[in-house]
């Protein structure tokens, strides 16, 4: 099993890009699940927008094809490779929306609107970014850049994410 992070701003679209991800990696034929982290209070709507693809794993219900297994981690300091070690076996990757600060490798979305500069500009870690995703440009970063306008953007992050992600051991 792999993990890796999709990080950015508040509303920046990281769980678009998680599920647009998530559906890239599907069609390919492999098993994805998704850690969300709502440690910071504001709780975590699965049924709203763009989450609700992502479906509560252990609820009891059974999830569609097109829904996203998802655990929420609800409190600080959760790690996200023993939440994925616990509750996704058999999967093939799973995506921790969040987890700035985990030493896991990173993807990040970033739009210009957002006003701040993207996070990998002040990260202590800048090796564990694997792309940056974003609606302007940018130079001099560690990793590559890719535009929402360039043709076969999700297909090269999809395989950037694949070959990236960390392996966990069992």
């Amino acid at each position: 099993m792999r993990i890796i992070s999709i990080v950015g701003l508040k509303q920046a679209g990281k769980t678009t890009l998680l599920v647009a991800l998530a559906r890239e990696l599907n069609r390919q034929g492999k098993r994805i699940g998704s850690i969300v982290s709502s440690a910071d209070g504001q709780g975590v709507d699965l049924r709203a927008s763009d989450t609700s693809w992502h479906f509560p794993k252990g609820s009891g219900q059974t999830a569609t094809k097109e829904q996203l297994p998802t655990v929420v981690a609800t409190a600080e300091g959760i790690d996200p490779e023993a939440l994925a070690r616990a509750h996704f076996g058999g999967h093939d990757l799973v995506f921790a929306e969040g987890f700035v600060e985990a030493p896991l490798p990173k993807i990040e979305i970033y739009r210009k609107a957002g006003g701040l500069p993207p996070l990998i500009q002040s990260a202590s870690t800048p090796g564990l970014w694997v792309a940056l995703v974003t609606d302007t440009e940018f130079a001099g970063l560690p990793c590559p850049a890719l535009k929402f306008t360039d043709t076969m953007w999700l297909q090269l992050l999809g395989s950037l994410a694949w070959d990236r992600a960390k392996i966990l051991s069992t």
